[in-house]
């Protein structure tokens, strides 16, 4: 049924999905740029109409009051960003602990312009040992690309340089709040 509803929302608002499914059944979807609330129902939609089960992390604060059940029920996983609290970790051992894990990452961590991107999708994928898939909602063609996977392999930097390349030609809702691709890991430019 997931599927069903998932391909009808795209169709009803024009999008059409680009790329392959990846064959990894564990991975972490780099999810950018995260410009809008829309950015939730076209991902989500996507992951449905290609038949994959889609969890996502996002602030706690979205999982309380009456739309929590919803939250968790489209595979949301709450995150206290208000301290350390080993998130990563938290998500290694989910990734170990099942044979088919798909969890999306907004690498901005907010709709809201961010000078540089958070470098949690990389930590969680490195230490779980899964690999990064490139995904992006473009508007400007009303894509829903599902793109490479990369080896998250410690040259933080070359594997930064793919990223950059694969979303140097997408658009989000909103493309003045898409920050720069840089993580802090890679030191300075």
């Amino acid at each position: 049924m997931t599927r069903t509803l998932g391909r009808l929302i795209l169709k009803l608002f024009g999008w059409r999905v680009v790329g392959q499914v990846p064959s990894a059944p564990k991975y972490v979807l780099c999810s950018a740029p995260h410009t809008s609330n829309w950015d939730f129902l076209f991902c989500v939609a996507t992951y449905w109409s290609v038949g994959v089960e889609l969890h996502w992390v996002g602030k706690d604060s979205l999982f309380r009051g009456p739309l929590g059940w919803f939250m968790r029920a489209t595979g949301g996983i709450p995150v206290d960003r208000s301290q350390a609290n080993g998130m990563v970790r938290a998500l290694a051992d989910a990734f170990g602990a099942r044979e088919r894990l798909v969890v999306a990452m907004s690498t901005e961590g907010t709709r809201a312009k961010r000078d540089i991107w958070k470098s949690g999708f990389y930590h969680v994928a490195r230490t779980a040992n899964v690999p990064v898939v490139l995904g992006s909602l473009d508007y400007a063609k009303r894509e829903a690309v599902l793109g490479p996977a990369l080896d998250p392999s410690g040259d933080v930097r070359g594997f930064m340089d793919q990223i950059r390349a694969f979303y140097a030609d997408k658009a989000g809702r909103h493309p003045e709040k898409f920050g720069r691709i840089y993580l802090k890991e890679e030191g300075e430019p």
